[in-house]
């Protein structure tokens, strides 16, 4: 998600992004979830298998290419590269006799959905994945963009990411996690229910996952174990933890094994 940035990053991690371009008379333009590094390093990052600025690893197409497109949640703001959440399922996946390797993660923390499609397809495009996840949409709504308009970009999303994948239903959408539960959620309402408001963001994912027949992994009910538990926070009191995102991995595992059940 966008806003602060978690304090135990290391200083070559990617972090913000620029606004989204909103037709939203009601767009807020105080919430980002990032506000460090500049644009042009932004731009020029690629995280690759959980590293930055390394060219796409170079695979057999015998090994399943997975890349996961996102924002702070994707990226594993909080943790390391390594504890997030597409780190973790490659990683179990392969213990389970399944060839996959995390060939990109382009997710940058503050990145919304108009920021993905313009600087995360191209890295899709040419990383030619055979599986991916899309959790985007916490920094579209901190940020004041309409429902309608949030629809049409994730549209967008999952149209150019089908059209790249050689199996249309080997991509698996995520739901946004309620981080209205956090002790520094409450800054980005604005006045606003951050957890009506995300559910409602929710529900168009789901509905759009259903127009396609594309499973939908739920992870707003797990997120919410963040309330008054450190355990699973980040240090900045917002992102979660390297717990947290692994019991994320544990909701998301189970509908990744099946869209991937011929390859085991």
């Amino acid at each position: 998600m966008a806003g602060h940035t978690a304090s135990s990053h290391s200083g070559d991690r990617s972090r913000a992004g620029r606004p989204a371009r909103t037709s939203n008379p009601n767009h807020v333009s105080s919430g980002k979830l990032d506000r460090n590094s500049s644009r042009e390093e932004q731009h020029h990052r690629t995280r690759v298998g959980g590293s930055v600025s390394r060219p796409l690893i170079p695979l057999k197409r015998a090994v399943l290419r997975y890349v996961a497109i996102g924002d702070s949640y994707s990226i594993g703001e909080g943790a390391t590269p390594e504890q997030s959440w597409p780190a973790l399922i490659a990683q179990q996946l392969r213990t389970q006799g399944i060839a996959i390797e995390l060939v990109a993660n382009p997710s940058v923390t503050g990145w919304t959905t108009r920021q993905a499609i313009d600087h995360e397809l191209p890295v899709f495009r040419e990383a030619r994945p055979d599986f991916a996840t899309l959790l985007t949409g916490v920094n579209d709504w901190v940020q004041g963009v309409g429902p309608d308009e949030f629809r049409a970009n994730l549209n967008c999303l999952v149209h150019e990411m089908l059209a790249v994948l050689q199996q249309r239903n080997r991509l698996l959408l995520i739901t946004i996690p309620d981080f209205s539960v956090t002790p520094e959620g409450p800054k980005y309402a604005h006045g606003r229910d951050i957890a009506k408001g995300i559910e409602s963001f929710n529900d168009i994912i789901k509905e759009e996952g259903n127009k396609r027949s594309l499973r939908v992994a739920d992870i707003f009910s797990v997120s919410q174990r963040m309330r008054d538990d450190p355990s699973r926070l980040a240090v900045d009191k917002l992102h979660p933890s390297a717990r947290a995102y692994a019991e994320w991995a544990e909701i998301i595992l189970p509908s990744v094994r099946e869209l991937l059940r011929k390859e085991q």
